[in-house]
């Protein structure tokens, strides 16, 4: 009877398990595994992705001493910034599919594909299995059965810095940087989170088909800023046609809003007053672009399309291109516009160093050569240089 009990405990929990993590699992690895700037894709992911009260109410079965221990299984919570959701969304959609290394299109390599970064790994464990098993996790060596479950929450950045502030999430993802999103001193947030850089973003200005078409493929920094301040309120001002300009902004709070500000327009709470409408996120952007004439907006690199076009921007006689292969890019670390995109970690009483092995596990896998390709170059972001991963793995606990 003991065992019977005890497997019927087992079946209960993996079945909770796969009903809140396999839509986000095994169907959101199918949805992920290409450029996430197919908006239908990313909105369908978004769509089934539990929010933050969810993963918290999934979470109250167990223990608190099991929830705070850094060797816990609990599930794994991360929420905020539309623009990092992209990576980080996948990222837990292979995890929890915790696929073989025979699967050369996910993970590992076999005789007819082999994913980049594999040369650096080669392991015959599972996906989550490896990973976790750098922490002192043990393999359960099953599909969509990792030593723990990951769940992504999106919403955008100023939720995602207030989530994990509260202790409604582990992982806080952000495309703006936490001191502006909660207005507090870098030393007061070193003092309470740990900053994990996962990639950069080069954040492009978009404008809509028909103008891009008409002949606007470049503006300086100078006119966007103007755009926004509604000194420019005609494409012909610019060299466009004779049409009003349809300016769409982020949601204040996003990440996206506060970084364009900063670099834009020196402030994270500078006015926009020709800002026509505010959206709360980067998929949502991109389908008010594509779908009005005279559309201008700011966003994330992986959200552009052929309907929504980045332009090429002239600072102070640089022009950045948004092509890889232009002298000076988008993609550059010196293009004014770029920006990191975070994953933020909260330290705690139980845990000073601010990541436990959990968030250390699974952040690990983003810095990796596996986990740049897959999970930030594949999705239309810019791989960070090794000498940043290297810094950015110190910031982790040893591995087991």
């Amino acid at each position: 009877m003991t065992q019977d009990r005890e497997r019927l405990s087992e079946v209960a929990s993996r079945r909770k398990f796969l009903a809140l993590s396999g839509g986000v699992g095994i169907a959101g690895l199918a949805g992920c595994s290409g450029n996430s700037g197919d908006d239908g894709g990313s909105e369908e992911t978004a769509q089934s992705t539990p929010t933050a009260s969810e993963q918290t109410e999934a979470s109250q079965g167990q223990t608190e001493t099991e929830q705070s221990s850094s060797s816990s299984t609990a599930m794994l919570t991360a929420e905020g910034s539309s623009t990092v959701y992209p990576i980080s969304n996948k990222g837990s959609s292979y995890w929890n599919s915790n696929a073989p290394p025979s699967d050369g299109e996910y993970w590992g390599a076999n005789d007819e594909t082999s994913v980049p970064g594999w040369d650096e790994i080669q392991t015959d464990e599972r996906l989550a299995d490896y990973f976790a098993g750098l922490y002192g996790f043990e393999a359960t060596g099953e599909q969509a059965n990792p030593p723990f479950a990951v769940t992504v929450g999106l919403s955008h950045s100023g939720t995602g810095c207030k989530s994990v502030r509260d202790g409604l999430v582990d992982i806080g993802n952000s495309s703006g940087p936490i001191t502006a999103e909660l207005g507090i001193s870098e030393s007061k947030a070193k003092e309470q989170f740990v900053d994990h850089v996962v990639g950069r973003d080069g954040q492009p200005v978009v404008v809509s088909k028909d103008v891009y078409d008409a002949g606007v493929t470049q503006l300086t920094g100078e006119q966007i800023k103007k755009i926004y301040q509604d000194e420019i309120t005609n494409w012909n001002e610019v060299g466009g046609p004779d049409q009003e300009i349809y300016v769409v902004g982020r949601a204040e709070g996003s990440g996206t809003d506060t970084s364009f500000r900063l670099n834009m327009l020196g402030s994270a709470d500078a006015p926009m007053p020709g800002v026509d409408t505010r959206l709360g996120q980067n998929q949502q952007v991109a389908q008010t672009v594509a779908q009005n004439d005279g559309a201008i907006a700011y966003m994330a690199l992986a959200f552009t399309s052929e309907q929504v076009l980045p332009v090429a921007i002239d600072f102070q006689g640089t022009v950045y291109e948004p092509d890889k292969d232009a002298s000076n890019t988008i993609y550059d670390s010196d293009y004014p516009l770029n920006r990191d995109l975070h994953m933020y970690t909260k330290k705690t009483d139980e845990n000073p160093e601010g990541v436990d092995k959990r968030e250390a596990a699974f952040i690990n896998m983003f810095l990796t050569e596996f986990g740049q390709k897959v999970f930030v170059e594949d999705n239309n972001y810019i791989p960070l240089p090794t000498k940043d991963i290297e810094a950015e793995r110190e910031k982790l606990p040893p591995q087991a």
